[in-house]
Order: C-alpha cells, then structure tokens, then sequence
C-alpha cells in the first residue's frame, strides 16, 4: 500500500513539473498556441475530407464499371 501512494506521488509530482516546463518554455502564448492547434486540426480535417472525397469517387467509378459489364454465359 505505502508503494503505491509513492507511486502516485512521484506520478503527481512528475506531471506537475513537466506541466511547468512546458508553460515556462513554450515559445508562443496561451492564445497564439490555441489558434496554432485549431489551424492544423482544421487542416487535418480538410485534407481527411478531400482523401474521403477522392477515395468515394474512386469506389464509384469501380462500381459502375462492374456494373456495366455483360453477365457471364452460361458454363461449358
């Protein structure tokens, strides 16, 4: 038992100091950072909507291609 609230101690305490660290040397502000993760996540977003755009018109165009093809005779 005593392990593990040693364990979450030094859990704490760790994630305590890396947070610090990262605030003290971040090189942008709270608000410019924000701004940063949202531009890319936008992009992110565009870009997994053009792929998904791309990849349904490609699956279409293989569909109607199947489609349009003559049934099979009859067996020898």
């Amino acid at each position: 038992m005593r392990r593990a609230i040693f364990w979450i101690y030094g859990f704490l305490i760790g994630g305590l100091t890396g947070a610090g660290l990262i605030l003290l040397f971040t090189p942008q502000s709270g608000a410019e950072l924000r701004e940063t993760i949202r531009a890319r996540w936008q992009q992110i977003l565009e870009e997994g909507r053009q792929a998904a755009a791309q990849h349904r018109a490609e699956l279409e165009r293989e569909l109607a291609m199947l489609t349009r093809r003559t049934p099979p005779g009859p067996p020898m």
